[in-house]
C-alpha cells in the first residue's frame, strides 16, 4: 500500500494524463477513418493539437497554439520521410476505389493513433519533470518520441481491436 501511495506522489497526473492521451488516440482512430486525404490529416493533427492542450491544463502549463503546432511539426517531421510519406501516402491510397480505400483509412488510422500516442507519452514525461512548451527541446526528445512510436503501433493496434 505504502509504495502504491509513494508512485502516486512522484506522478500525481500520471493516471489521468494517460485517460486524456488515450482518448484522444481513439479520436485520432477517428480522423484516420475520415475517407478525404488531406482533411484527416488536419482532423488529427486538431487532435494532437487538443491533447497537448488538455495536458498542458492538467499539469497547469502555460499553452500556445502556435507554439504547440511547431513542436508538434518539429517531432512529426523527426519521424523523416518513413512517418510523414507513410501519413500522406496512406492517405492518398483511399482515392483508389475499394480495396485502396479500405487499405488507406486502416493504415492512416494507425499511423494517426501511433503518432498521437507517441507525441502524448512524450509530453506527458516532459511535463511530469516540470518542462513546458517553452523549454522544450524537440531536438532532444526525438530518440524518445521514435522510441514510443514503436511501442505506440501495438498499442493502438489492439486499441483498435476493443469493443
Amino acid at each position: 500500500m505504502t509504495s502504491e501511495i509513494e508512485s502516486n506522489d512522484v506522478r500525481p497526473h500520471a493516471g489521468r494524463a494517460e485517460a486524456i492521451i488515450r482518448r484522444n488516440v481513439l479520436w485520432s482512430l477517428v480522423g484516420g477513418v475520415l475517407p478525404v486525404p488531406v482533411v484527416d490529416v488536419v482532423a488529427i493533427k486538431g487532435v494532437q493539437l487538443k491533447m497537448l492542450k488538455e495536458l498542458a491544463d492538467l499539469y497547469e502549463v502555460s499553452f500556445t497554439r502556435d507554439i504547440a503546432k511547431t513542436l508538434v511539426g518539429t517531432l512529426i517531421s523527426s519521424t523523416g520521410s518513413v512517418g510523414v510519406g507513410a501519413t500522406l501516402g496512406y492517405g492518398f491510397v483511399k482515392l483508389v476505389p475499394g480495396v485502396g480505400t479500405a487499405l488507406g483509412i486502416i493504415s492512416t488510422s494507425v499511423v494517426a493513433g501511433a503518432a498521437t500516442y507517441a507525441l502524448g507519452k512524450v509530453f506527458m514525461m516532459h511535463f511530469e519533470t516540470g518542462g513546458t512548451f517553452l523549454d522544450f527541446d524537440a531536438a532532444a526528445m526525438r530518440s524518445h518520441f521514435w522510441s514510443e512510436l514503436e511501442k505506440a503501433k501495438e498499442t493502438v493496434a489492439k486499441m483498435q481491436q476493443e469493443p
